[in-house]
């Protein structure tokens, strides 16, 4: 079996500062967003197809660089991130301090304990993982890059480590920061995690 690189890099900072961003919560990129971005990507340029999430934080920059290469993109909707139901265009202290019974049974059970109207966690990773598989088979043997989110890029690193989905948020994923993994004839292997390429 041919080699297939796949790098995925989460979305920079949007404006608004830190809060929860599902699917609901459409920010574009601030201009430190847009820096962390393309000071994680250099100059390099290998990928032969870009993926990007369809929410702005991710597609305006896949755009970009596509353009800049002459690398098609294509949108692909599985790949946008959880939605995060009641919590949605909330910050963290206001989850963390004013929903603080809420915030703890969510991490202690982030299967079982979502926030209200939430997308449950299993559907999300089922989702993402289908696309995940399907891009694999369309460009099998080629480098590719999915710009996309941190809750997609954790599925998709507990898929290639088979670690459990209770595990998830116990993956730390930085804005801007890269990810590879690598697909051989024995298996997918994780081999960078919250990365830069350099050219």
């Amino acid at each position: 079996m041919t080699e297939t690189l796949i790098d995925l890099i989460r979305h920079g900072e949007p404006i608004g500062g830190r809060r929860y961003r599902g699917h609901g919560v459409d920010d574009v990129l601030s201009e430190k967003g847009w820096s962390q971005m393309w000071h994680a990507v250099g100059e390099y340029n290998q990928w032969q197809h870009i993926i990007t999430s369809p929410l702005q934080r991710c597609q305006a920059f896949a755009c970009a660089l596509g353009e800049r290469y002459g690398i098609d993109v294509s949108v692909e909707s599985c790949f946008k991130e959880v939605g995060f139901g009641e919590w949605e265009g909330l910050s963290h202290d206001e989850v963390k301090i004013g929903r603080a019974s809420e915030y703890q049974a969510f991490l202690n059970n982030p299967v079982n304990a979502r926030p209200k109207g939430a997308e449950p966690l299993d559907d999300f990773v089922q989702r993402v993982n289908s696309a995940y598989e399907a891009a694999i088979e369309r460009h099998a043997g080629h480098h590719i890059l999915i710009v996309a989110h941190a809750g997609v890029m954790r599925a998709l690193i507990a898929k290639t480590i088979q670690a459990p989905t209770t595990g998830l948020y116990r993956i730390k994923i930085s804005n801007g920061g890269v990810t590879r993994i690598r697909h051989t004839g024995s298996g997918a292997v994780l081999e960078l995690l919250n990365g830069k390429l350099s050219a």
